[in-house]
This record gives structure tokens, C-alpha cells and sequence, in this order.
């Protein structure tokens, strides 16, 4: 028996519906390096969606210890860690970042996304139990997803919610083996944080694990941005889990783990994502080594950011825009419909300001927005010259 049926055109026809709601993802041609003024699809503009806080991207001693390294090494490591690519520069980078984070050992991944994926999948099965923030980033649930626990979302923040849930899996049966309380450190997409001493002390009262992912608080939070356990002066035995990215202020890419040394081995032996994966290229790690060297070396680094943070959000508000919940170099410029945000978006693109919408399922609906990332090396009159684009764009929308 045959049929007409095409497998495959249902997807075209998944992306015009979206494409009519506004809801597309479509992000413009980077022609040159990460910088607070780059060129993107052939002009100069001013760069306000960057992961690269601290701009380490191009740091000459960063650059430099890639190069180097892959001269000596080679481009690629020739094979997963977990078999023959695991190279003295890899082993290298574990320690160097335990010790940067103050952690009795650290690993490290591909991709911040496989850190989470790859370990959260692992430390809890058929029998425990996940407690969840609701917006807690997309690799969470997905790796949550691949495992037989049950879970439970506690609403965002809400410590008080959060304890009601811990106090109704004490009454379960059969009890729980194993609870893990998962939380974003700093939320993406709105730059406030987690209540995370609150929420160790509620999972120490009830003998549950906690895990953080820190990749949007380190370089940012923290003694010379260690990250948020630092930032809040918790310590190792509150905190089990601390998982960061290296592709945000460490200007790289690659993902990592920091805690025991009880979770280090049992990462590398159940996380598939680092068993089953190549390795990092070995100019990467050395990379990664030399930005953290550079992180420690240059705290003012850190200490920019925040005032530009500070100067570019005390500005947007007193023009009226609504910036949402931020309390980090993450500035949400909230805009409500799709089509809004993308409209702003466009019309700043016009003014040499480079920034993307946020739009559904990245956001709620009826939750889009334009979210601005500061950089250490944002100059005062690059963020006046984007104030000045917001607010034509503002007004001419409606927004303020």
C-alpha cells in the first residue's frame, strides 16, 4: 500500500505559522570578531546582545594561548576524553578552574547545554524526585525530561512555595531516595537571581541536594566574578552542584561542573554527554586557562560591567521603559507582543544598535522582549547613542 503523505511538510508549514505570529528566531551575520562595536551583515554597530561581559574574547593573552596551543597540540583533540583525547591541557583547565571556583574539583564539557543535559539526566531516577523552578533554562528541563524521577515546579523564586513542595515529599510513598533541587543562578532572560541561601537552607532541613546553573553569574557575581556560591558566601556542603558555561564571560565555549570530588568521578562515568562527545578542541582549554588568569588578574574587569550596567539601566528607566526584574548586566526591555519587540529591534538596527527580540518559547507569551547585555568595554557614549535609539524606538511604538 502506498501513500502521498510528504514526512516532511509539515515543517515548512510550522515555520510560516510562526513566521505570521512573529515568533521566529533570525539572527544577523557576525562578519568579524565579539566586540561592543562589531560588524554585523557588512556595517558597524553597537553591540548589546553579547554573552562576552568581560569581552575576553579577543584578550590578547587569550588569543595568544589558543594559538600557541594549537600549534603545539593541534586543531582538534583526536578523540573523546573519556577514550584518547583527554590532553594534559584539559587537565589542566579542571584544576586551574577548581581552584578559581573553590572547589575540591571541576570537569568540564562541550557545551554549558551538555553539562546540564548530560549530568541532570544522571543524578536522579525512577524513585526521586526533582524540584524545579519554573524558568529554569531549557538544558535543565530537557535533561529532567530523559530521566524516570517525578517532578515538581515550584513558582519562580518563591522559597515559600519551593518549602511547601519539600514538606508534601516528606509524605510521599514510597519516600524518596534522592531529592535534587534545580535552579537557574542568574535567569536568563529577566537577570534576577535565585534566592540561593534560602533555598540551601530549605534543602538541608529536608537532606535534598541543590544545584545551580551559574552560566549567566560567573565573570559577573562573586570575588573577580567566582560566581554566585561566592557571591552569597555559600559554601560546598549547601551547595552540591555548581554548573557554568566558559561561552559567556570566559568569551569561549564549553560547559563545566565544580563540586566534590564524589560528583567529578560519578559525572565521568554516567554523564553520556561527556562519555559519548569530543573533546574540546586543545586551543580551547589552553584559551579558557589564560582567560581565567586574566579574570584574576584584572578584578576591574568585573567592576566595569557593573557600572555600565548601572548607568544604561538607571537611564532606560528614567525614560519609562519597564526593565523588568534585573539585577545583573542582564536588562530586559520588556515589549509584551512578539511583533512589538521585534519592531524595536529593527528600528535600533536602523540606529547602528545591534540586539535581538526575545519571543516565544524563549519567553511566555504576551512576555516578549529586547534583552541588553552589558560589556566590560562598552564606552559611555556607545550605551548614550543606544539610550538615544531606544527612545526614538520607544515612542514610536508606544512603549513609552
Amino acid at each position: 500500500m502506498t501513500t502521498e503523505r510528504n514526512p516532511i511538510a509539515y515543517l515548512g508549514e510550522e515555520y510560516q505559522r510562526l513566521k505570521e505570529e512573529g515568533l521566529t528566531w533570525e539572527p544577523r551575520e557576525l562578519q568579524g570578531p565579539s566586540e561592543p562595536v562589531s560588524v554585523v551583515e557588512g556595517r558597524k554597530v553597537i553591540v548589546l546582545c553579547s554573552n562576552n561581559y568581560l569581552n575576553l574574547s579577543t584578550h590578547p593573552k587569550v588569543v595568544e594561548a589558543m594559538v600557541a596551543a594549537t600549534e603545539k597540540f593541534g586543531a582538534g583533540a583526536g578523540s573523546d576524553r573519556s577514550i584518547a583525547g583527554d590532553t594534559s591541557l584539559h587537565r589542566a583547565l579542571d584544576e586551574r578552574l577548581a581552584e578559581f571556583k573553590g572547589a575540591p574539583a571541576s570537569l568540564t564539557f562541550q557545551t554549558g547545554f551538555m553539562t546540564n543535559q548530560g549530568i541532570v539526566s544522571q543524578l536522579a531516577g525512577k524513585g526521586d524526585l526533582y524540584v524545579s523552578d519554573e524558568l529554569n533554562h531549557g538544558s535543565i528541563i530537557d535533561g529532567m525530561r530523559l530521566t524516570g524521577a517525578d517532578k515538581a515546579i515550584y513558582k519562580h523564586k518563591d522559597v515559600d512555595d519551593l518549602r511547601r513542595i519539600m514538606e508534601e515529599a516528606e509524605t510521599h510513598q514510597p519516600a524518596y531516595e534522592h531529592i535534587w533541587i534545580v535552579t537557574d543562578g542568574v535567569f536568563s532572560m529577566d537577570g534576577d537571581l535565585a534566592p540561593l541561601p534560602e533555598i540551601a537552607e530549605i534543602a538541608a532541613e529536608h537532606g535534598a541536594g541543590v544545584y545551580v546553573d551559574d552560566a549567566h553569574g560567573e565573570g559577573v557575581l562573586g570575588e573577580g566574578g567566582r560566581g554566585i556560591v561566592n557571591h552569597f558566601g555559600l559554601t560546598r556542603d549547601q551547595v552540591h552542584a555548581e554548573m557554568g558555561t566558559f561561552s559567556k564571560a570566559f568569551g569561549i565555549v564549553g560547559g563545566h561542573i565544580s563540586g566534590s570530588e564524589e560528583l567529578i568521578k560519578f559525572s565521568m562515568n554516567k554523564a553520556r554527554t561527556w562519555l559519548l562527545s569530543g573533546a574540546l578542541p586543545p586551543g580551547v582549554a589552553a584559551a579558557t586557562v589564560a582567560a581565567i588568569d586574566v579574570m584574576e588578574a584584572h578584578p576591574e574587569r568585573v567592576e566595569r560591567v557593573w557600572e555600565n550596567r548601572a548607568y544604561f539601566l538607571d537611564r532606560m528607566k528614567e525614560l519609562g521603559f519597564d526593565t523588568g526584574h534585573s539585577e545583573t548586566p542582564i536588562v530586559p526591555i520588556m515589549c509584551g507582543d512578539s511583533k512589538t519587540a521585534k519592531g524595536l529591534a529593527d528600528y535600533v538596527w536602523q540606529e547602528g544598535i545591534y540586539v535581538l527580540p526575545i519571543v516565544f518559547p524563549m519567553v511566555a507569551r504576551g512576555k516578549a522582549r529586547i534583552r541588553v547585555q552589558l560589556c566590560t568595554e562598552h564606552t559611555e557614549d556607545q550605551l548614550d547613542t543606544a539610550i538615544e535609539a531606544f527612545k526614538k524606538g520607544g515612542r514610536k511604538l508606544g512603549l513609552i
